[in-house]
């Protein structure tokens, strides 16, 4: 190297290339929501009018509508024009003008062109709630039209992270750009397929070529309209795994929820004990009136009671297994309540059968075994008396 150029070279080791870049940026704001939304949470959010949808739908919509009122009205929009036109040109002659005159007139033309722009307002209009109806359902919501002050926060870092490394700002960048190549290839196609009829408009009449050209923006406002609503289809499913990602919660709003849905779990736990002791207290007052109390002897104790006019089979009136079932046996020898033991009987009775259950058909016979036991019981008493 020359020796008048080493004064201007530098090492690589001289230059501070340590160049660093946070991917933190893009990252979640918080980290903490990893749990899916709960269906309250997505409940209260569509309330609030946050909701799934893709803007290009709607739009396209409105577009096509426009263009088919126009398409439609077309030469009634082109007479009332030149009626207009011809009006304003030749009526002015011998005419004196005057501030009340400049009212009146100016009352007309607003009132022809309100006439002019109506169906197309009206079909906009109509074509925007098509659009929005047809992704969200019908649903009104004030909730963003409210101002929440504790969201507005002048920070410019978040700032700056919202607007340049947000993915739906990415989202949109990426949409603009393939509208404008989309609609712009479109255009050249279309105007290239009509370039002999756009090229003869200098000889024929002005109506005629405004016709053609009227035809060719027609074309390609509807094609672009056709890609807009195609592009709607990969939108739609981007704003909805943002919309489900911006909902998500933390382990302890889960809780939170489930607390105000569920109550407190203590007092879940409490209430669960009140309701066991106020079963205990019916089927405690339910033995006196039974039959027949078939015991493990020890563990289970299974109350039954049958009546021929009212049931069709006995059925049980309490159970109970360790403390339960020594309760059970006590109040029994109490009301001269027969106890008998079958302790397979009892295991199965108690297992299978809730309090109230008629007794199944393939227990029949064991529990007519017990009955059978009951009247031996019952008839040796009355010879004994």
């Amino acid at each position: 190297m020359p020796e008048f150029l080493k004064k201007y070279y530098l090492e690589p080791a001289d230059l501070n290339l340590n160049f660093r870049f946070d991917l933190q940026l893009f990252a979640a704001e918080d980290e903490g929501r990893t749990e899916e939304p709960t269906e309250k949470k997505i409940r209260e959010a569509r309330e609030k009018g946050q909701v799934v949808k893709t803007q290009e739908l709607p739009q396209a919509i409105v577009v096509i509508a426009g263009c088919l009122v126009l398409f439609v009205f077309s030469g009634w929009m082109y007479e009332s024009m030149a009626r207009i036109t011809r009006y304003y040109l030749t009526s002015f002659a011998g005419q004196t003008i005057t501030t009340r005159w400049l009212e009146l007139e100016m009352l007309k033309l607003i009132f022809e062109c309100a006439k002019l722009l109506f169906p197309v307002f009206l079909a906009t209009n109509i074509g925007a709630i098509i659009g929005e109806v047809s992704q969200v359902g019908f649903q009104i919501s004030t909730h963003p039209l409210q101002l929440d002050w504790s969201k507005m926060k002048l920070d410019p870092a978040s700032i700056m992270k919202k607007i340049f490394f947000s993915k739906q700002i990415a989202a949109n960048l990426v949409k603009s750009i393939a509208k404008v190549i989309l609609i712009g290839f479109v255009s050249y196609l279309v105007i290239k397929g009509d370039l002999d009829e756009i090229l003869k408009t200098p000889d024929i009449s002005i109506a005629l070529a405004m016709t053609n050209i009227a035809y060719t923006g027609f074309k390609i406002v509807i094609w672009s309209t056709v890609l807009l609503m195609a592009l709607a289809v990969p939108d739609y499913f981007f704003q909805k795994s943002e919309f489900m990602e911006s909902l998500k919660m933390s382990k302890q709003e889960m809780k939170e929820e489930l607390k105000e849905t569920m109550g407190d779990p203590h007092i879940r736990a409490r209430m669960r004990e009140m309701q066991r002791e106020i079963v205990m207290k019916n089927m405690i007052r339910e033995v006196p009136k039974a039959d027949v109390v078939i015991t493990n002897p020890t563990h289970f104790a299974v109350a039954l009671k049958y009546d021929r006019d009212t049931m069709d089979a006995p059925a049980v009136i309490a159970k109970g297994v360790d403390s339960m079932a020594l309760k059970i046996r006590e109040i029994a020898k109490e009301n001269n309540v027969e106890l008998i033991e079958n302790r397979p009987l009892a295991r199965e009775l108690y297992n299978r059968l809730e309090v109230g259950d008629i007794i199944p058909d393939d227990l029949f016979r064991a529990v007519s075994f017990v009955y059978a036991e009951l009247y031996k019981r019952e008839n040796r008493y009355r010879r004994a008396i």
